[in-house]
């Protein structure tokens, strides 16, 4: 007896939108892409902007920005757009002036200088700011050709799974949370040529 179930059409129930993840699907073979999840802080007719939140980097902020705090910041990779920028998200609403308010208490950018002031102060943690190296962009209209092209699942996650998120079971651990036939796709091996 054949299961009648498509693993791989998705059936997205939500739209993309600022404060939303993408979660790929299990194959998609993009480098930078490959089973991540990005949280979208724009999204409009002009296009699309995020970070990757699961793409932890092997170096500390204080790398890669001259004169940062010597802090035990991690950074992650925020996708393939302008690696040469740091960015941040945050919980700290107006102890960082000039930030922009995504969605549920997570705010993105800021004053810098008083970005690095709340640091050195103690009151910017690892718990309420991440960094990203680079974003990840997309121009009119192509997350929606992407979104038609089964590439992604549009999720929601809590704020405080925004701020955690880094570790590379990430991906899977965000899959739990929904339907079973996506659940399923958490079990797919990486390299399905390897199983």
């Amino acid at each position: 007896m054949g299961l009648n179930i498509d693993f791989f059409h998705i059936a997205n129930d939500k739209v993309a939108e600022a404060g939303r993840v993408l979660i790929s699907e299990p194959f998609l073979s993009d480098q930078y892409f490959r089973r991540s999840v990005v949280y979208l802080t724009e999204h409009g007719e002009k296009g699309s902007l995020g970070f990757v939140l699961n793409k932890a980097l092997d170096m500390k902020v204080a790398d890669v920005i001259n004169e940062f705090p010597q802090v035990d910041f991690s950074i992650s990779l925020g996708g393939p757009v302008s690696t040469n920028t740091v960015h941040y998200l945050h919980t700290l609403g107006d102890e960082i002036p000039e930030s922009v308010h995504v969605k549920d208490g997570i705010f993105w950018g800021g004053d810098f200088e008083m970005m690095k002031a709340q640091v050195l102060a103690g009151v910017a943690t690892q718990q309420n700011l991440r960094f990203f190296l680079g974003y990840s962009g997309w121009s009119e209209k192509q997350l929606e050709d992407e979104l038609e092209k089964n590439a992604w699942l549009v999720g929601e996650i809590s704020p405080e799974l925004v701020m955690k998120g880094g570790a590379s079971e990430f991906w899977t651990d965000t899959l739990t949370g929904l339907d079973a036939k996506y659940k399923a796709w958490a079990n797919f091996p990486d390299d399905p040529g390897l199983n």
